[in-house]
């Protein structure tokens, strides 16, 4: 089960991205206190750094405890590990180098000269993400626990940006990775978008995640949210598969709104 999509418009991007730093320290402090620790997924791009400097921004960046936040990431490039086309190196630079973060709760893909292939890279992520799954689920102590631990730990809130393709993470329409539903990452190779070699977390993984947030800037994008929030094939648009158990939401400015389906453009509290 997952939830359908909440649309929340801004009258630009500036606005956006100090609206979506607000909402995610309210949810990484409000997770915190719910259980002691939170996770997030992030993801790179313009709106997914950009993001990340403005939470290095906000005066009340400080009120998390970030010595208490998993970080994963939605996808990452397969090149060198000090490539400034690293989703990790960017988000470095942006933020977490600021912050007091648990080195054994920051979990960056491999990169290439770690590992021969994307695929192999995407197996040790795999892999750490299971055993992550399996550590969490030896802490838990509540009745609902279940009988084994799955493949994934708990995602609190998972970021993703969504491409003029509609693609998100490194899932691209058409291509094998958006179609894969038995792996939790997959390896990326002759991708669309430069650099080609990349590797993902697969749609059922995202569909995991608690909450997924969609960060949208530019015209340039309003036909990939207008195709996506009217339902149309995953496979196509991937962006449409994207959904979190118990909410997705698209934080989006006007610009990317204009072809959004008209019963879908009630806007909401920018506090929730």
């Amino acid at each position: 089960m997952t939830a359908d999509p909440r649309v929340s418009i801004h009258p630009d991007s500036s606005v956006l991205l100090a609206a979506i730093a607000a909402r995610l320290i309210t949810k990484l402090v409000d997770t915190q206190d719910r259980y002691g620790d939170a996770t997030i997924v992030l993801t790179g791009g313009t709106m997914g750094i950009g993001t990340l400097r403005a939470v290095a921004e906000s005066p009340a960046c400080a009120a998390v405890d970030w010595s208490k936040v998993n970080v994963w990431w939605g996808d990452e490039r397969f090149v060198e590990a000090d490539s400034a086309e690293r989703n990790a190196v960017q988000a470095e630079e942006a933020l977490l180098g600021q912050l007091a973060l648990d080195p054994a709760r920051v979990h960056v893909p491999g990169a290439a000269g770690e590992f021969a292939t994307p695929d192999d890279a995407a197996a040790d992520y795999a892999d750490r993400l299971a055993e992550a799954a399996r550590r969490e689920h030896e802490a838990d102590f509540s009745d609902d626990r279940p009988e084994e631990p799955g493949r994934l730990p708990r995602f609190d809130v998972l970021l993703l940006g969504v491409g003029p393709d509609a693609h998100v993470a490194s899932l691209f329409p058409e291509m094998a990775g958006i179609r894969e539903r038995d792996l939790t990452v997959v390896g990326v190779t002759n991708s669309p978008k430069p650099p080609p070699e990349r590797i993902s977390l697969t749609l059922p993984s995202i569909k995991s995640a608690g909450e997924v947030w969609m960060l949208v800037a530019g015209e340039d994008k309003a036909g990939a949210v207008g195709l996506a929030l009217a339902g149309a094939g995953t496979v196509q648009v991937p962006a449409a598969g994207a959904r979190g158990r118990n909410r997705t939401l698209w934080l989006i400015d006007a610009a990317a709104a204009a072809k959004v389906p008209g019963n879908l453009l009630r806007k909401e509290p920018a506090s929730a």
